[in-house]
């Protein structure tokens, strides 16, 4: 299965983390670029369609700026991203040009893809640029990101991408080998478990946090990662992207990196949008009779099953539902806004038309805008 998977993916997306391109002592890495620009062109001769998502521009920055120390403070953040992301496509451009192959920079934040009007435009502008044989070189766009805006770290964009041009595989590019046992720092017996079917409350566990100055993201980043895209029907390859030659002998089917598979039942890319991409703008605690007919029977969400609300939020705003004990159970598009939401809770339909007045709709949440988690 694992070697069918990586032989037949055409569509990858692959992530390149700051460590691997970029260092505080010397900036962007040239050889290191041009070594991974050659081993992605020859994947592209294959006939695979490569998009990257790539990391190291605010390192690259720091080291033009001569700051002493990864900044603190975002407008400090977003100078250094502003410096660094020209000399990184620049490298880009130069390394791949090399092969005779062209590059394109897309700067995203999560409000291009929140809006569904603006994903689906990002969506045909890669899908247009791929058709023409360009390498899309993908990053956040941290010059103009605040904190509502931010995707927030590079394995999400990565994952967000993939969802976006329907990818058949993501691959995240890091210092590591992949998913040990335990860490292997501290237990050097551990190893590595090379497939992962799927993502368990153990799996979870086992996910460090990286800490490295140039690496600002850590396993647990990527195995949320691998869990997001596993939602949509893409597995997920993390592999050591240090070792020369590594990507494309596990591509053709040899030993190495850990592969995360993906949920059998694919989510339409609209719902993978609700659950994945969305930020819930608050929080509907049902009672489990509502619990059971949203997970077992299929059904709607209605007032009578809301036990509490919390949150601040429009109607057409996401929300996530939760159970009796506060686990998360779905996640959807609720109807109403919170504070008529927080009078209707608890009421059966008729009761809501005779005390509050009729409503455009019986639903809090529609099936068809609700997703179980």
């Amino acid at each position: 299965m694992r070697n069918e998977i990586l032989t037949r993916a055409k569509r990858i997306v692959i992530k390149i983390g700051s460590s691997l391109i970029a260092s505080r002592a010397t900036g962007l890495r040239p050889e290191q670029i041009e070594r991974l620009a050659d081993e992605i062109a020859a994947l592209k001769a294959s006939g695979r369609d490569i998009l990257l998502v790539s990391s190291g521009a605010i390192i690259s920055g720091i080291k033009k700026l001569a700051l002493k120390e990864y900044p603190k403070s975002l407008p400090v953040k977003q100078a250094a991203a502003a410096v660094g992301q020209s000399r990184l496509i620049w490298a880009y451009e130069k390394a791949f040009e090399r092969m005779g192959i062209h590059v394109a920079q897309i700067l995203l934040t999560h409000q291009d893809l929140a809006d569904r009007r603006r994903f689906l435009n990002a969506r045909y502008t890669l899908t247009a640029l791929i058709g023409f044989g360009i390498i899309p070189i993908i990053n956040e766009n941290d010059t103009v990101s605040v904190e509502e805006i931010r995707v927030g770290d590079n394995d999400t964009l990565a994952s967000e991408v993939a969802h976006l041009v329907d990818a058949d595989m993501l691959i995240i590019l890091s210092d590591v080998d992949g998913l040990y046992t335990e860490d292997p720092r501290k237990n050097p017996s551990a190893t590595l478990i090379d497939l992962i079917p799927e993502i368990t409350e153990d799996i979870e566990r086992r996910a460090g946090v990286s800490s490295t100055f140039e690496g600002t993201g850590g396993m647990a980043t990527k195995i949320r990662a691998a869990k997001k895209v596993g939602g949509y029907g893409v597995p997920t390859l993390i592999i050591n992207g240090e070792r020369a030659g590594l990507l494309p002998h596990v591509l053709a089917g040899g030993p190495g990196g850990s592969l995360f598979l993906a949920r059998e039942r694919r989510l339409t890319s609209r719902k993978h949008w609700i659950a994945f991409t969305l930020r819930s703008r608050g929080h509907l605690r049902l009672d489990q009779g509502a619990v059971d007919a949203l997970i077992t029977r299929g059904k709607s969400l209605l007032a009578s099953g809301i036990v509490d609300v919390t949150g601040d939020f429009d109607a057409g705003d996401p929300v996530s539902c939760l159970d009796p004990d506060g686990k998360e159970i779905a996640k959807g598009l609720v109807n109403f806004p919170s504070d008529l939401l927080d009078r209707i809770k608890g009421l059966k339909t008729q009761d809501i038309s005779r005390q509050i007045g009729r409503q455009e709709y019986e639903e809090v949440i529609h099936r068809d805008d609700l997703v179980i988690l």
